[in-house]
């Protein structure tokens, strides 16, 4: 069997104000045409399935689209919710579902009720007779038994868990205690290998800025050890691929979703699983429909440096460091960067001096001019030209006239 581990897709969510909905129909093209091409047999989808608990219709169409898709090209599709999911909505109607390949794991009652696929001579037996899947034949065989952990807020399933302290960590170990327990069950009559999915924060993994934090202060951060055990785990959360152990790996999402993000290899991983277990796991990258450029310097050596021509057709993140803020900065970038979605400014060099805090600067000022210009300084880190501290002048003036006039 093939699995195809992804996670984090972020339907419905947008890249610094632009949307993203036709990006994610370019990976759900390439994902179909992945799962055809490779004889994918199971995705798997470890959570933020979603961007947001209440999608937008378009949104839910196109999760609607991918999912018959997938099925249509040979796959089932394991999915659990992550923590920017609504944990029902997404499980709506998974039991008429099911019987299409497509198999939800998005309530605490279903934690140690895996999805049962057999391996060796029952699973040659069942594609010859056209099952769609499900451990439907030999019940002695080898299978292969993949569990679903959604996301758990621990204040409200810490209860019916039966932990005393509601942490990441005690509900997580409660989770999967328990589908060591039915692995445990399974395994007395025959040989079971079990996958995991899970969406939650596993130390050692690497954050970006595009995930929303699980808890303050990084406490929300589970040990590897709870995964000890199981042939593979397949979490969900953080955006970045990585392989924190050989079986416990995230598959990251499948498209940048911040600038931390830039230099990420956006993709997922194929693991290979047989009657012995759980075999070869390799990368798989997906093509990113826009780069991502992230440019600092001057902002005459930005315009004028043939090293940046390849930044002109990416969203660009761009920081001056001139020592004053330039004039119209935003408007002459994007004449050779149209798509810059963020600017920034941090002066160096010699020219920048210390900025001095807004309330030293005010204290300094003698008159009600020197007030206004400051605070534009301030904001923009340019000095008040003549024309503005003329404009300036005259606006105090008409509103101490006016002043008088009352």
């Amino acid at each position: 069997m093939r699995l195809l581990h992804t996670s984090d897709w972020h339907l419905g969510r947008s890249f610094h104000g632009v949307g993203m909905l036709d990006a994610q129909r370019d990976f759900i093209d390439q994902l179909v045409t992945f799962v055809r091409d490779e004889a994918v047999d199971v995705v798997l989808i470890a959570g933020d399935v979603y961007d947001r608990a209440l999608p937008g219709v378009d949104v839910v169409g196109l999760l609607d689209d991918a999912l018959v898709r997938l099925t249509g090209a040979g796959a089932q599709v394991v999915l659990t919710s992550g923590n920017h999911d609504s944990a029902i909505r997404l499980g709506f109607a998974s039991r008429l579902l099911e019987r299409g390949g497509v198999h939800l794991r998005t309530r605490l009652n279903e934690l140690d009720q895996p999805v049962l696929f057999p391996l060796g001579d029952a699973a040659a037996d069942n594609a010859a007779d056209g099952d769609a899947g499900g451990d439907t034949g030999d019940q002695t065989g080898p299978v292969l038994a993949i569990y679903g952990i959604p996301w758990l807020e621990p204040r409200l399933v810490a209860e019916q868990l039966g932990v005393e302290t509601a942490s990441h960590f005690e509900v997580t170990r409660a989770a999967t205690e328990r589908i060591r327990a039915d692995v445990s069950r399974r395994s007395e009559t025959r040989t079971v290998h079990s996958v995991v999915l899970a969406h939650t924060f596993a130390s050692g993994g690497i954050s970006s800025d595009s995930e929303r934090d699980l808890s303050i202060g990084g406490v929300g951060a589970v040990p590897l050890d709870l995964f000890d055990g199981f042939g593979y785990t397949a979490l969900g959360h953080l955006h970045g691929r990585q392989e924190l152990s050989t079986a416990v790996r995230y598959s990251g999402s499948p498209l940048a979703y911040s600038f931390s993000e830039a230099k990420h290899k956006k993709g997922g991983w194929l693991v290979e699983v047989d009657a012995d277990g759980i075999g070869e796991v390799r990368e798989v990258l997906w093509d990113a429909p826009r780069a991502l450029a992230v440019l600092r310097g001057k902002i005459e050596d930005l315009l004028a440096s043939e090293e940046f021509a390849w930044a002109e057709g990416a969203y660009c993140q761009i920081t001056l460091t001139d020592a004053a803020r330039p004039a119209q900065a935003m408007d002459r970038l994007r004449a050779r960067f149209p798509d810059t979605l963020v600017l920034g400014f941090d002066p160096d060099g010699p020219g920048a001096a210390p900025k001095a805090s807004y309330s030293s600067r005010l204290a300094e000022a003698d008159d009600d001019l020197s007030v206004c210009c400051g605070f534009l300084d301030h904001v923009r880190g340019r000095p008040a030209s003549d024309a503005e501290a003329k404009v300036l002048a005259e606006a105090l003036e008409a509103v101490r006239l006016e002043g008088v006039s009352l």
